[in-house]
């Protein structure tokens, strides 16, 4: 990972603790490769995930050790996600780290897993939010005093004001995630985990790129995601397993999740449907 603040705390004692991958400006290029070394050494693979608003400095730097150490064992993946949703993805994919999965399976399963992370925010304004797409309407209420949007950036943008409507969540039974900024409302635990049935919600502090990426500090940003190890077990299990005709690693979908290389169209295989509709019935709770 490329930011402390983007490591959550693991719900078990099983799941591993995740590597910090510093910053230029923080390490000498001679550590960082020491560093990724050791981690090959230790592990095998090493799986970076770090977000798409990343400086290019710091995402050149991952590009750079990945060449000078000549491994494919080292997958860089780049996720256009909220940071809180993105937190979420590093969790899931230490749990998945420690199951009978290969890393190739383990890293190309990041693309599948982020479509069912529901990560959203409160703001008070969107005149400065530039991730999700916002009307003209939508930028001239932000001005009335008093307002607040309700705003979902995966797996589907939505925005919408508070009090005039209502943001589409999971159809899966899910925990929710609450990070608070400088914005004091109940509306994400009183209005959004009811009506989406969440499990139960988790409140933990604020990523410190939060409100750079929403565009205002006066927010609370939330994600909804899958709690359960066996329900994401069952998920990536589903999918039928390929392997990358360019570096020999097993993968799922379309992409190598190590190499990157694109799987031909005609071998690609879809997940099976009806995974998440097994196990408990969803429940209401805090």
């Amino acid at each position: 990972m490329t930011s402390a603040d983007l490591v959550l705390p693991p719900t078990d004692q099983q799941t591993p603790p995740a590597a910090l991958l510093q910053a230029p400006g923080n390490q000498a290029l001679d550590q960082a490769l020491v560093d990724m070394q050791v981690l090959l050494d230790q592990h095998g693979y090493v799986i970076a995930v770090y977000p798409a608003n990343i400086a290019t400095a710091h995402e050149r730097r991952l590009h750079t050790i990945r060449n000078m150490l000549e491994s494919d064992r080292i997958a860089l993946l780049k996720v256009d996600l909220p940071p809180l949703g993105l937190a979420v993805l590093v969790r899931q994919l230490r749990q998945l780290s420690i199951c009978d999965f290969s890393a190739g399976v383990v890293a190309s399963a990041a693309r599948l897993l982020a479509h069912y992370i529901h990560a959203g925010a409160l703001l008070n304004s969107v005149t400065k939010l530039d991730r999700v797409p916002v009307s003209l309407k939508a930028h001239a209420k932000s001005w009335v005093p008093g307002s607040q949007f309700g705003v979902l950036a995966n797996p589907n943008p939505q925005l919408i004001k508070i009090g005039t409507g209502e943001l589409t969540g999971p159809e899966f039974g899910t925990h929710l995630l609450v990070a608070k900024g400088q914005l004091q409302s109940d509306w994400v635990t009183g209005t959004i985990a009811p009506a989406w049935q969440v499990q139960a919600v988790h409140e933990v502090a604020l990523p410190s790129d939060s409100p750079g990426w929403w565009g205002t500090s006066k927010m609370i940003e939330f994600a909804a995601f899958l709690p359960d190890i066996s329900v994401i077990y069952q998920l990536v299990s589903s999918v039928r397993r390929e392997v990358c005709t360019w570096c020999g690693n097993e993968l799922i979908g379309d992409r190598c999740g190590l190499c990157s290389a694109p799987l031909k169209p005609q071998e690609n295989q879809t997940r099976a449907s009806g995974v998440l509709n097994q196990g408990t019935p969803m429940r209401q709770g805090s």
